[in-house]
């Protein structure tokens, strides 16, 4: 009994998540004879988001600190990634129309929700209560949810041009916010990103023996990250000197998105999955 009420807020909010998704794309994307008019977020909606965020972001802080200590698995590090992903959303729609967006998000945000209450293993933090390890791990989990929301984004904004170029007016075009909007906020996220992730790589770098007990090694995780940070600085870079936009922007953003993505989460769901060690 214990265990199912720890499994049930991940399994509520994936159904809220995935009921919210179908509304949506029933609501925005799905094509019918009516006219092709945009429909805003509506009241109800957004209170209906911040409801499963609020369910789901209660079976996070019973899963990970519950027991004392702190407590973390790569489930946990994917759904609270996607909690994140969705809150920033969620706060962003009242500044930008972003309920064109919210048929792919939701969807994957129900995924990563559920993704607890399959994988329910968890391993014990050590040097949890170091300052230095909770800025490591605050900067870190920020830059990787906003990394998500930004490969989400190109793959949005892709589809929107493409559509643009083939004239082809579809109600899920007519309701995405028009292509300059979602290339500022783009851009934006990804600034904010990569500041996010240089705090957390030199964290990791200047506090690694207090977080992790022993002095950095270059693993294939830091590997990765650093290769991720790399490309992240190019895009940068290329935006301000060259002008990078559309198909290039997004090549590079899925790029380092995949590194980032590997640099953790692959790596420690091959060891908690496929090999068993916590």
């Amino acid at each position: 009994m214990d265990i199912l009420l720890h499994l049930l807020p991940h399994v509520v909010s994936s159904l809220l998540y995935a009921a919210l998704g179908f509304h949506f794309w029933q609501t925005r994307w799905r094509e019918t004879d009516r006219p092709l008019v945009t429909l805003p977020m509506q009241e109800w909606e957004r209170a209906a988001i911040l409801l499963a965020l609020l369910v789901q972001g209660y079976g996070l802080y019973e899963g990970l600190f519950s027991a004392g200590g702190m407590r973390f698995s790569f489930s946990f590090a994917l759904s609270l990634m996607l909690w994140l992903a969705v809150l920033i959303y969620w706060l962003e729609s009242f500044r930008s129309r972003m309920d064109g967006l919210q048929p792919m998000v939701l969807p994957l945000a129900a995924l990563s929700a559920a993704a607890p209450a399959l994988f329910p293993q968890l391993r014990t933090v050590a040097h949890a209560g170091a300052w230095g390890f909770q800025l490591h791990f605050l900067t870190a989990m920020l830059a990787y949810s906003l990394f998500t929301l930004s490969a989400l984004h190109a793959v949005f904004m892709s589809f929107a041009e493409r559509k643009l170029h083939q004239r082809a007016v579809t109600r899920s075009l007519t309701s995405l916010p028009p292509i300059l909007t979602m290339e500022a906020l783009l851009f934006r996220m990804i600034s904010l990103a990569f500041a996010l992730l240089t705090a957390a790589l030199v964290s990791g770098v200047t506090f690694s023996e207090v977080i992790f007990g022993k002095a950095m090694t270059l693993d294939h995780k830091t590997l990765f990250a650093f290769a991720s940070w790399g490309i992240f600085a190019a895009l940068l870079v290329g935006r301000h000197a060259y002008g990078w936009r559309g198909r290039v922007a997004l090549r590079w953003t899925l790029a380092g998105f995949m590194l980032l993505l590997l640099a953790y989460i692959g790596s420690r769901f091959v060891a908690e999955v496929l090999l068993g060690r916590l």
